[in-house]
């Protein structure tokens, strides 16, 4: 059966299959209601599930396996036939999947920026020197580093409600989160500011949603189609070939992002050492790319930063991070 085929008839059926956390589960309920609004007869059902990712909150990513921990379960749901798709935040989907898996869709994004949360400050400015913050990302560490020295960055592991709740108990001054989530759940009100890319260059992919489904089946492609958004997807796939291409994982504090400015597609990406002693910062632009062109674009900037050695910063850290071993107690926050 061809894709046009089963586009026109519609599923009867399907499973999605999610974290559990109040944040997966919100948007995977999004999805069940973007495809009910597609195909109103579809009986769209919601596994839910917790993930490695979820349980070990002791330890930083990079110690335990990196964010492959969030989908490993998914994707075993999907390929025993339990669940049709999976939704993922981007930013948690490793930059090379499994074989066998594809991501059917790409949604439109949300806020991609990060998002400073405290209940007695405005800003980063705004901290008394010493005060403790908050972040899940060596990428965010860096960023706070490098601009707020005398700032304390401390980790901080657990879900969104969790994240906050220990803030609201005290025991940061301010923590750092994607405004995407926050807005999300109806949590808006909860963000003293917003971090420009600027300030804070968000991590590849942040702010949008990803289907992943088994590469066999064209049958659920077709029906994801329209929840396909092609300018978000060509901005993502540019920034994940910059962090693919230079090994992009939790053990390194790397940032990509991709904009539109008209019809052109404007990336920036940026390597640091987790003390912020150290960023390196490339950028290009390509006018009405396609796919291939997007990629490009990703592969300019990763070589751009190769030149000015940010390979070197990526082998130190992941050198470092064999010797610290699986089960070390972590020094730092994961991404």
């Amino acid at each position: 059966m061809n894709s046009e085929t089963h586009s026109t008839t519609p599923p009867a059926s399907l499973t999605i299959v999610s974290r559990e956390s109040r944040l997966a589960m919100w948007q995977a309920e999004h999805v069940r209601c973007a495809l009910h609004k597609l195909y109103p007869s579809c009986d769209v059902k919601i596994l839910g599930m917790t993930t490695r990712g979820d349980q070990i909150l002791d330890r930083t990513l990079s110690k335990v396996g990196g964010k492959g921990l969030f989908v490993k379960e998914l994707e075993a749901a999907l390929a025993d036939g339990r669940a049709d798709l999976a939704v993922h935040s981007l930013k948690d989907v490793p930059m090379q999947l499994p074989e066998g898996f594809a991501l059917g869709a790409i949604l439109e994004r949300e806020d991609p920026c990060d998002a400073f949360v405290s209940p007695h400050h405005e800003s980063l400015e705004a901290l008394p020197a010493g005060s403790v913050v908050g972040t899940s990302s060596l990428r965010r560490e860096a960023m706070i580093r490098a601009r707020f020295p005398d700032l304390d960055v401390r980790p901080l592991r657990g879900n969104l409600d969790t994240r906050l709740a220990k803030l609201d108990r005290g025991e940061y001054a301010a923590i750092i989160l994607a405004a995407a989530g926050l807005k999300r759940l109806g949590l808006e009100a909860r963000i003293r500011g917003r971090l420009a890319p600027s300030e804070s260059l968000p991590a590849a992919g942040q702010g949008a949603l990803g289907i992943e489904i088994r590469a066999d089946r064209a049958d659920l492609a077709a029906w994801l189609a329209p929840l396909h958004d092609q300018k978000t997807a060509l901005a993502v796939e540019a920034e994940r070939a910059v962090s693919r291409a230079l090994g992009g994982s939790c053990e390194v504090p790397l940032a990509a992002f991709a904009e539109w400015r008209g019809d052109s597609l404007h990336l920036r990406g940026a390597v640091s050492m987790p003390d912020g002693r150290r960023v390196l910062r490339a950028e290009e632009e390509v006018r009405a790319p396609d796919l291939a062109g997007a990629l490009a674009l990703g592969k300019r900037v990763s070589s751009d930063l190769e030149a000015q050695g940010a390979l070197d910063i990526v082998n130190a850290l992941s050198t470092m991070n064999r010797a610290d071993g699986p089960n070390t107690a972590p020094s730092g926050p994961a991404s």
